[in-house]
């Protein structure tokens, strides 16, 4: 390379160096204090324990900001943790009966009370179910969250920008002198080298551009004196909250006994049994809590990866079954001559061995047996698609196709549903187009092919209380009032007679105003034996299209229908569908009778 060129380079690299040493230095003299804590002390002040933790740590908000309201609005009784075994993961958030005034809650506190209003169902939530299930809508709910601890913070004079006007503007100052040497150089490269397009004025605009906006991106927060003499207060009652051994392990439902103690240890981090049981970031997709029947419970699940016919369409695995079979077909008809045939390219006169025509033509054989398994496993796949109905409990993107090297579009999503019937599942291969249509925590019915593990349709019969939190209600969704609760429809006689055994009626549910179920239990062991769901406005028209196929029911309702272990029925604007599980869906015959019963009791309601 010329000199000339090599010195327009390094005036370049070392204005631009300059700069970031310049940034550097700013970041080093702007970095948080770390006050030394003042002597020991229980006395707690009047700052929330979400503004604590962004001073003990450094200025830094963390996941315990949120954790610690949580038990700190515990602890002032708007929301109740019980720990009902010796298990500290076992514990659940109660919803008082009479809810205590909340105008008086701060920003955040409001929304991690909203957050457990959402989830909750007849008012309870298991402590670890307020765990997200999407990434973006975590990170957005925390970095929210985060703001409005910091904006309270600067208001009560405890936190600024790390990054004032002064210090950007110096940066700023800089970052043009740094271009200008930059596009200085350029331009002399340009003009010695005689190029039609003298780089000066871009590289110099383009070196602006970039190291200001460095200089504007804020690097966070950083202390006042106020709030480094707030802070060390604090770091002294961690100090002593810290001197009591049994503190560290105190479970979250000993909020009863500590009172605000405990939330202001999980705010300075002296709580370590209850952080690690409180979590309010992303949460387990292998373990997932689902409250489909009324009920909380845990559903474990299994994403299938390894098996290249998981969430594949029948023409891609016919064609490859039938490439199989032809490639196998032609191995057997023609490798054991065309390779005795080979030339003799070492001139030894020698054969092939023996034990390469065996390997070829086993090769061959295998072949053609997996491609005939292959397509007669797809074509009874066809064949026995089947319909479920239940709770999504995960939805994310599985399998991708690259469009280019900068990006790839999505194809594929996991959908994990619980229908119910067991507390384990395997996720199904749903399109990725499909993939806005639903939300985790809506009831869904899907129809699938088992051995693909492929969704071939999805209705949404029921928005979950989790997409009320991300997203307002709209238009007919909200409008219509809530249908009576299903177990209102049905007694426990009634279905006791049709299912021809002891049954128990499970707690009932209502989501989103347009959805209400019932689940009716075997008496004995608890196992769900129906599911009666009651829908009105667009989940109903929905919910009708999606089942009114089948055996039709004349008679019943505004119209019924039954096929396999599923009714449905219409009267006026209202859908039920009942669905049998478990040991009762042998009991199909007794369908059109419910629904009988059901749609006599409907009628006379909506009279």
């Amino acid at each position: 390379m010329d000199e000339r060129a090599l010195l327009d380079l390094a005036v370049s690299g070392i204005a631009i160096g300059c700069w970031f040493l310049a940034y550097g230095l700013a970041r080093l003299v702007t970095r948080p204090a770390s006050p030394p804590p003042q002597p020991a002390t229980p006395d707690l002040g009047t700052e929330p324990p979400a503004v604590v933790s962004l001073l003990v740590n450094r200025w830094t908000t963390t996941e315990d900001a949120a954790e610690s309201t949580l038990l700190d609005l515990a602890a002032r009784r708007f929301i109740e943790l019980r720990q009902p075994g010796n298990e500290p993961m076992q514990t659940t958030v109660h919803l008082p009966a009479a809810a205590p005034d909340e105008s008086g809650l701060r920003p955040y506190e409001r929304r991690v009370l909203s957050r457990v209003q959402g989830l909750a169902v007849g008012g309870v939530v298991p402590l670890t179910a307020l765990t997200f299930r999407d990434q973006a809508q975590a990170k957005t709910w925390n970095k929210r969250l985060r703001a409005e601890v910091v904006a309270e913070a600067r208001a009560a004079g405890l936190s600024r920008r790390r990054f004032g006007r002064g210090v950007a503007a110096v940066l700023v100052a800089l970052a043009a002198l740094a271009a200008a040497a930059a596009g200085a150089a350029a331009y002399h490269y340009g003009s010695w080298s005689a190029s039609e397009d003298n780089p000066g004025v871009a590289a110099g605009i383009v070196t602006f551009l970039l190291l200001s906006g460095i200089a504007g991106l804020s690097p966070g927060e950083r202390d006042t004196p106020l709030g480094r003499q707030v802070a060390a207060r604090w770091l002294g009652v961690r100090d002593w909250l810290r001197g009591h051994e049994e503190f560290a392990n105190l479970p979250p439902a000993s909020v009863v006994v500590w009172d605000r103690y405990l939330g202001y240890g999980a705010a300075v981090g002296a709580t370590h049994l209850t952080s690690a049981v409180l979590d309010l970031g992303m949460g387990n997709r292998e373990l997932v809590w689902s409250s489909f029947g009324g009920t909380w419970h845990r559903v474990r699940v299994r994403y299938p990866r390894v098996w290249s016919r998981y969430g594949r369409t029948p023409a891609k695995l016919i064609l490859r079954a039938v490439i199989a079979i032809v490639v196998g077909g032609v191995l057997l008809r023609f490798a054991p001559g065309g390779l005795d045939s080979l030339p003799d390219i070492d001139g030894s006169g020698r054969q092939l061995p023996d034990a390469v025509t065996s390997a070829v033509l086993a090769v061959g054989v295998l072949l053609i047996v997996s491609g005939l398994y292959r397509l007669a496993r797809t074509l009874v796949d066809l064949a026995t698609e089947r319909t479920i109905t239940g709770e999504v409990l995960w939805l994310e993107v599985w399998l991708s196709t690259s469009n280019d090297s900068d990006s790839s579009t999505p194809w594929l999503h996991y959908l994990a549903v619980d229908d119910g019937t067991d507390d384990r599942t395997t996720a199904w291969g749903l399109p990725s187009e499909w993939a806005n249509r639903c939300h985790d925590g809506d009831t869904v019915t899907i129809r699938v092919r088992p051995w693909t593990r492929r969704v071939v349709d999805i209705t949404v019969v029921g928005h979950g209380q989790a997409r009320e939190l991300v997203e307002p209600p709209t238009g007919d969704i909200a409008a219509p009032a809530r249908p009576a609760l299903s177990a209102d429809l049905l007694t426990v006689d009634e279905v006791a007679r049709a299912l021809g055994r002891p049954v128990r009626a499970g707690d009932s549910m209502a989501l989103g105003g347009v959805l209400g179920g019932a689940q009716f239990l075997s008496a004995d062991r608890g196992k769900p034996l129906l599911l009666v769901q009651a829908l009105t406005g667009t989940p109903a028209r929905w919910a009708w299209r999606a089942n009114s196929r089948g055996q039709a029911l004349p008679g019943i309702g505004d119209g019924a229908y039954a096929s396999g272990d599923r009714a449905a029925l219409r009267v006026g604007e209202t859908t039920v569908v009942f669905t049998l599980m478990g040991e009762a869906r042998d009991r199909q015959a007794y369908l059109p009778w419910l629904a009988a019963q059901c749609a006599a009791r409907l009628a006379a309601h909506h009279s």
